[in-house]
């Protein structure tokens, strides 16, 4: 089948090869990629691929085969998935409980851009706990984790101040709901109850110097790559008796209280088991449905130009999601 292939060149990082068809687990559908959402984290791995390993995270398509143990949707069921890798292929096996139904209002172009944003932004959201009323700086807020936790979290009330050095990319940031936009760190005037930093670097200790008394940080990313070096002291200028939390969205239990896990003890245990993504998946869906979530995607392109938009991906000339359709 046609697939995707790491080059080894980051100048031009993958481009169409023959790769094998997939070989499902019994408890794996195997889906026909019809879209899928290229992700800035996922062009990192790409700089230096390991031998046999294809890229491909957030997909949606149509079950072909359903999964031998019975499990998930039946053949021809519309879904939406977030498999660990090989879903820039025309095929891909997705675990069942990795899926979620798509109804007919939600297209797939659209859910292809759901999966690692949208978990990211809504386990965010858990993970932060009360946010009604509270002050919050969200650093890094023009890719997709940014405009989904800004539309999730000012809908319930948080006031939140987004840093994005693009002026179109700040408009839409207000478009969705961030009380005020500004163009670095250092712009923000504090206090903060709540910080979401995933850019690192000199980001972090500006950030965290804007943090109130006994309030969190929350450290979800290093989108610069540049490491962060962090001054005790700085912690009596501002964030007194604040926290840093590392945040990790695979790591956390669905939004349910059924015997595999619950909000109550989301992200409070340091190596949680991976309790999937379908029933989350299933909650993004049903915003977007329901018009209270809009993903923001920044280029719909046919697969043949993936490497052009990991290219801009990366060179941050997309708002938002990147999405690439097979069909």
């Amino acid at each position: 089948m046609k697939a995707m292939l790491p080059t080894g060149d980051i100048s031009r990082a993958v481009e169409f090869g023959e790769a094998e068809e997939p070989e499902p687990r019994e408890d794996e559908a195997v889906i026909t990629v019809e879209a899928y959402s290229v992700n800035r984290g996922e062009t990192f791995r790409l700089e230096d691929p390991l031998r046999r390993w294809l890229p491909g995270k957030d997909v949606a398509g149509t079950v072909l085969r359903p999964a031998a143990d019975g499990s998930g949707p039946a053949r021809g069921t519309r879904v939406v998935g977030h498999p660990p890798a090989r879903g820039w292929a025309q095929r891909a096996a997705v675990p069942t409980r990795d899926l979620a139904v798509l109804p007919d209002r939600v297209d797939t172009t659209t859910a292809a851009a759901l999966p690692l944003a949208g978990l990211t932004a809504l386990r965010l959201l858990r993970a932060a706990g009360p946010i009604a009323g509270r002050r919050i700086l969200l650093t890094g807020a023009s890719g997709g984790v940014g405009h989904y936790f800004t539309e999730l979290a000012s809908g319930i009330g948080a006031r939140i101040t987004a840093v994005s050095a693009g002026e179109e990319r700040g408009r839409r940031l207000l478009d969705l709901g961030a009380t005020e936009v500004v163009p670095d760190v250092e712009k923000a005037e504090g206090p903060f109850d709540l910080v979401l930093e995933s850019v690192g670097g000199t980001s972090l200790p500006a950030a965290l110097a804007r943090l109130a008394p006994e309030g969190l940080l929350i450290w979800f990313g290093q989108a610069s790559r540049a490491p962060v070096t962090l001054n005790f002291f700085d912690f009596f200028k501002a964030g007194v008796g604040g926290s840093i939390r590392h945040f990790d969205y695979t790591r956390s239990a669905p939004s349910h209280g059924s015997d595999r896990g619950s909000s109550a003890d989301f992200g409070n245990r340091g190596n949680r088991i991976d309790y999937g993504y379908g029933d989350d998946l299933a909650v993004l869906v049903r915003l977007v449905a329901t018009g209270r979530l809009h993903p923001e995607i920044g280029i719909r392109h046919d697969w043949s130009r993936t490497a052009e938009a990991i290219t801009d991906l990366r060179a941050r000339r997309i708002r938002g999601n990147a999405v690439l359709i097979t069909s």
